[in-house]
């Protein structure tokens, strides 16, 4: 049984599949969303990144709060990672507020890559028809952002165009959110110091590491080996394997998840719509 008080710091994944959504019935138990994940911080709605899974998520904050309230964090901007915010129902709402950060590119700020996708021929209606109050912060690694009793820590991981990792941090709890990193050929320490102790790290698994060494080097992205060995070296309590490949059914999944436990036992493939307590 889930206690208020355990309450107070919650995760819950809208979206854990990469590149684009992949809905069907052989994907069910782990999800076809894009990338999109939700922490609740006491009275504060963190959410990071908005691919097609911030859809669903819009609808439930819609119904559970007036005026809605939420700081949308983003990691970086590829299209699985933005595409579900034109259809995100609660910024067109009059009264709803909304803190929007992301990391400058190329002269340009969050908002203006925001508007860039719901711009003709892109999209129909322009991002000035969301009648949310929104205020616009620019993120670089290093950050410290307070979020009510929260703060969360930036930093930098490897992925072309440049991609965020964020670490919420409440009382002595804390999440890693480090999706969309590909990994070297020696361990990376600034993303392990990043990821010290924490309480879950939600980390890139797209390929196998089969997939990865047949041409998929540079793509930006990583293996559930990988995610395991930064796990152990920095102390990590639980393990989430991320951005799902599209391709990707749920008896794979499973045995992915099944060969990652059996070196380090605490590792989860990330569902869809399940909720957890650090």
């Amino acid at each position: 049984m889930v206690t208020n008080s355990e309450k107070a710091f919650s995760l819950r994944f809208w979206g854990t599949r990469g590149s684009l959504p992949a809905p069907r019935a052989t994907t069910n138990k782990f999800g076809g969303n894009t990338p999109c994940v939700e922490i609740r911080v006491e009275n504060q709605v963190i959410i990071i990144d908005a691919g097609s899974g911030i859809r669903p998520l819009g609808v439930k904050l819609s119904k559970e709060f007036k005026p809605v309230r939420a700081h949308i964090m983003f990691s970086h901007y590829h299209w699985d990672h933005i595409h579900g915010f034109p259809f995100f129902s609660p910024a067109y709402v009059p009264g709803n507020r909304f803190t929007i950060y992301g990391q400058p590119h190329d002269g340009m700020n969050v908002r203006d890559i925001l508007s860039g996708q719901m711009a003709m021929p892109y999209f129909p209606v322009p991002i000035d028809a969301m009648q949310a109050r929104f205020t616009f912060k620019d993120v670089v690694a290093g950050m410290r952002i307070k979020v009510g009793k929260a703060i969360v820590k930036t930093e930098r991981l490897n992925h072309p165009g440049m991609a965020m990792s964020y670490r919420v941090e409440y009382k002595n709890k804390s999440i890693v959110y480090a999706s969309d990193n590909e990994h070297g050929s020696k361990l990376d320490e600034r993303l392990v110091r990043h990821c010290k102790a924490a309480d879950i790290l939600i980390y890139d698994a797209s390929y196998t590491l089969e997939e990865y060494n047949k041409g998929r080097k540079g793509w930006g992205h990583s293996i559930w080996q990988e995610g395991v060995r930064i796990a152990k070296a920095a102390g990590v309590k639980k393990l989430f394997l991320f951005h799902h490949e599209p391709c990707r059914n749920d008896s794979a999944l499973l045995s992915i998840e099944r060969a990652a436990r059996a070196r380090f036992r605490a590792t989860f493939a990330a569902r869809e719509g399940r909720l957890y307590i650090p």
